[in-house]
């Protein structure tokens, strides 16, 4: 995987597949993760299944495929990446409030809780 925005491509399947990973089959999630998570090449995984390359290559797009499908339809990252964007700016609005009035209005209760809710996805 050497094309340009291959960084972005990987980040992108790695956390689409951390939201979506029950809703693939076994052999999907299995191809996904040797190639995305263990950085095996196609003919790693080509050996180890004793398939070929272009039938590796074929599962990997497919569940690729699938994993932006689920996307498509239930927006789950998207909401997800909302939400750290709305926690970021509350955290900003916090910040620059004087000491006193953020811990009396529990503004930082509410972004701490907020965090801990986030980080539980």
């Amino acid at each position: 995987m050497s094309e340009p925005g291959a960084l972005a491509k990987t980040t992108r399947i790695n956390l689409l597949f951390d939201f979506y990973e029950p809703l693939l089959t076994d052999k999907q999630r299995t191809f996904l993760k040797y190639y995305f998570h263990d950085n095996y090449s196609l003919g790693e995984i080509a050996a180890e299944f004793e398939i070929s390359r272009q039938a590796v290559y074929e599962h990997i797009k497919r569940a690729e495929a699938v994993l932006e499908s689920y996307e498509t339809k239930l927006g789950l990252v998207a909401k997800h990446e909302a939400l750290l964007s709305w926690l970021a700016r509350l955290d900003e609005a916090v910040v620059s409030l004087p000491g006193e009035h953020a811990a009396s209005s529990g503004l930082e209760a509410v972004a701490r809780g907020l965090r801990q809710a986030v980080e539980q996805e």
